[in-house]
């Protein structure tokens, strides 16, 4: 037997069944989900520092897209609201294109 104790994607004990292997999962409570997405946000964000290749850092990325939707989902929005709140930000202050790196500033 093998312990995960942690948050999966909703298909994983499916696909765990479709191999003919068994498991035990629960439904979490509001708080404890939340605090399962972020121990997932944090792990999916080290893989993505770990990603070696451009493909599997996209990947990454998709997961981390997942994790942050769910968690605007749990925080009283969605992504569209997400979205907006992003497009917004950047017209106000811009992207990351330009690669701006800042120095410092003059007091």
């Amino acid at each position: 037997m093998t312990e995960y104790n942690k948050l999966v994607r909703d298909g994983i004990p499916a696909l765990i069944a479709s191999q003919g292997k068994t498991c035990a999962t629960r439904i979490m409570d509001t708080g404890e989900y939340i605090q399962a997405l972020r121990a997932k946000l944090r792990e999916e964000t080290e893989e993505y520092f770990r990603a070696e290749q451009d493909k599997h850092a996209l990947e990454e990325l998709a997961d981390l897209l997942e994790v942050i939707r769910a968690l605007a989902e749990v925080h009283g929005g969605d992504s569209i609201l997400l979205e907006q709140m992003r497009a917004e930000k950047a017209a106000q202050r811009g992207g990351f294109n330009n690669r701006v790196f800042l120095l410092h500033t003059e007091e």
